[in-house]
């Protein structure tokens, strides 16, 4: 569940937001689609909901970050979940409040896309690979047509090469084993 936390988080902050005509105009439309203008009466509780769910979709891309070590999607998260509340309460500025949505589900959607192509291709691509020496972890992309022979350690600076009878280091250190070996069936 928490791999998805961050995609339930800004998708229910926009779900949530469309049911709040007054205070997300631009969004009451999706909501009118969706069925929700029946619930116009209950705007404050959707306010909260929507605060929240933005919060929860920080804290997603935060542990998706751990994970995959993606410094990019972080960045725009947070910048997106900054821009939500600033706009909301320091600046008063919809147009904020729309941008932080937007850089909100952007970093959401770019985590769909990488595991959807994943899925078509049919070869797992992200690996997280693990320092024998310091046991940094950090998340790569692996090549999809070669292996890898040599990695620097992000953490000690330590230059991994793969163990012997392997053929990359992702199918020595790695969480998952290389794409060729992955068409290769190699377990």
């Amino acid at each position: 569940m928490k791999s998805y936390l961050d995609k339930v988080g800004s998708f229910g902050a926009i779900v949530a937001a469309a049911a709040c005509p007054i205070c997300f105009p631009k969004l009451a439309l999706v909501g009118a689609l969706l069925g929700l203008g029946g619930l116009s009466a209950y705007e404050w509780q959707f306010l909260i909901a929507a605060q929240v769910l933005v919060g929860v979709a920080m804290v997603g891309h935060v542990l998706a970050y751990l994970r995959l070590r993606r410094h990019w999607v972080l960045a725009l998260a947070l910048l997106g979940g900054a821009a939500f509340f600033a706009g909301l309460y320091v600046v008063g500025s919809e147009a904020l409040v729309y941008a932080g949505f937007a850089a909100l589900v952007a970093g959401s959607t770019a985590d769909l896309w990488s595991r959807a192509r994943t899925i078509i291709a049919g070869k797992v691509t992200d690996s997280v690979l693990t320092c024998p020496q310091c046991q940094h972890r950090q998340g790569e992309t692996m090549p999809t047509d070669a292996c890898q022979f040599f990695y620097e350690c992000k953490g000690c600076g330590a230059l991994l090469r793969p163990k012997s009878g392997d053929c990359c280091v992702f199918c020595s250190y790695g969480s998952v084993r290389c794409p060729p070996m992955q068409g290769a069936g190699a377990a």
